[in-house]
C-alpha cells in the first residue's frame, strides 16, 4: 500500500521549505542513511520514530543538505536536536519583521547581522539565516563544547565561514554584556530561551513530551526520559527559567538602544508574557510587537522590541 502523502500544514510560515510535509523520497535520495528510520504509520504516512535521537538527527541531516546545501553537520550526544521546520519559521517571522521597518521589503545580505544568543551545538538559526537571507550572524553561548562544535560545522562547510562567527558568554549571569562591543551593529538578536527553572522541571517535560509524541498507553508509559530533541543542562534550564531569562535580557537590552534595530526571543510559556510586557514598558521599549507561531500541536510566539522610533527604523541602513 503507498503512504499517503502528508497536506499542506498552513499553520508553518508560507515560506517554510516543510509546508508541504517531508519529502521522504526526496530526503533518502540525498541522504540515504535516514531509510533506516522511516515507517509508515497507523494513519498510512511515511513519518520517523521521533522519540529515537537517532531518528531525529538522521532527519534533520537530511533537511540540511536538502534544503541548505550543508554537507557535514553533527552535534554531540545530549545537545539539543532541533525540530528544524520550527527554526526556520522563527527565522522567516524576522524577515517579515525587518521587512516592516523596510518599506515592506526583506533586506538580504550579509550586511544584515543577526546575534543568536544561545546558540548551542547545532548552529541552526545561523544556517537556515544565511541560507534563506545571505544574514550574517554572530553565535554565542555559555557552553564552550556546543560553540567548538559549530566552529567544527562552520569549517566542514566553507560557505558558512565568512558568515557565522562564535563567541563565548564567559559570565553565565549576562547575555549581552561581553558580547555586544561599542562598535556593533545588530539588525537582529535571535533567541530560544531555556524553558524550565531546575533540572528536575526540564526532566518531567521530556517525559511527558515522549509519553505525548508516543501516544503510549498506561501500562507503556516511560518514567525516565530518552533525549529525543536532547537538551544540555544550559539549553533546557536556569535560574528563573524562562520568564528569569527573559526578563534579563530585556533589562540588559535597554543598555544597547541604538545598537540593535529588534530584539527578539521565542516565549513558549503564554502566563509570562504580561510579566514581560511590564518589565519592556519600565525599559521604555519604543514598539513592541508579538508574533504567534504554531508546528504541530505546539503553540509559541515571538516577541519583538525596538528602542528606536518610526523614523529612526525606517533611516536604519540595512546594506
Amino acid at each position: 500500500m503507498k503512504a499517503k502523502t502528508i497536506t499542506e500544514k498552513t499553520n508553518l510560515h508560507p515560506r517554510n521549505l516543510d509546508r508541504f510535509g517531508y519529502n521522504f523520497e526526496q530526503l533518502i535520495e540525498k541522504s540515504p542513511e535516514l531509510q533506516l528510520f522511516v515507517s509508515i504509520n497507523e494513519h498510512n504516512i511515511e513519518t520517523i520514530d521521533f522519540s529515537n535521537p537517532d531518528a531525529v538527527k538522521s532527519l534533520n541531516k537530511a533537511l540540511l543538505l536538502s534544503h541548505y546545501d550543508i554537507q557535514n553537520w553533527d552535534i554531540p550526544a545530549n545537545y539539543l536536536c532541533p525540530p528544524i521546520p520550527g527554526r526556520a519559521d522563527y527565522i522567516h517571522y524576522i524577515a517579515d519583521l525587518l521587512a516592516s521597518s523596510n518599506n515592506g521589503i526583506i533586506p538580504e545580505g550579509e550586511t544584515v547581522q543577526g546575534l543568536d544568543i544561545g546558540v548551542g551545538a547545532n548552529c541552526i538559526y545561523p544556517i537556515i539565516g544565511n541560507s534563506a537571507y545571505g544574514w550574517s550572524f554572530v553565535g554565542t553561548d555559555i557552553d564552550l563544547k556546543a560553540i567548538e562544535n559549530c566552529s567544527a560545522i562552520i569549517e566542514e562547510n566553507p560557505k558558512l565561514i565568512d558568515a557565522i562567527s562564535l563567541q563565548q558568554q564567559t559570565e553565565s549571569r549576562f547575555i549581552f554584556k561581553n558580547i555586544i562591543t561599542p562598535e556593533d551593529r545588530f539588525t537582529f538578536t535571535i533567541c530560544n530561551p531555556p524553558f524550565h527553572a531546575s533540572q528536575e522541571e526540564a526532566t518531567k517535560s521530556t517525559v511527558r513530551k515522549i509519553n505525548n509524541l508516543e501516544s503510549r498507553s498506561a501500562e507503556s508509559k516511560v518514567t525516565k526520559p530518552v533525549l529525543n530533541f536532547g537538551g544540555h543542562n544550559a539549553e533546557l534550564w536556569c535560574e528563573g527559567g524562562e520568564l528569569g531569562f527573559v526578563t534579563q535580557m530585556i533589562y540588559e537590552s535597554a543598555k544597547y538602544p541604538m545598537q540593535c534595530l529588534w530584539f527578539t526571543t521565542l516565549v513558549s510559556k503564554k502566563e509570562n508574557l504580561s510579566s514581560l510586557y511590564k518589565t519592556l514598558n519600565k525599559v521604555s521599549a519604543v514598539e513592541i510587537k508579538t508574533i504567534d507561531m504554531a508546528q504541530g500541536q505546539k503553540t509559541s510566539r515571538i516577541i519583538a522590541w525596538t528602542f528606536l522610533s518610526e523614523a529612526q527604523q525606517k533611516a536604519w541602513k540595512f546594506e
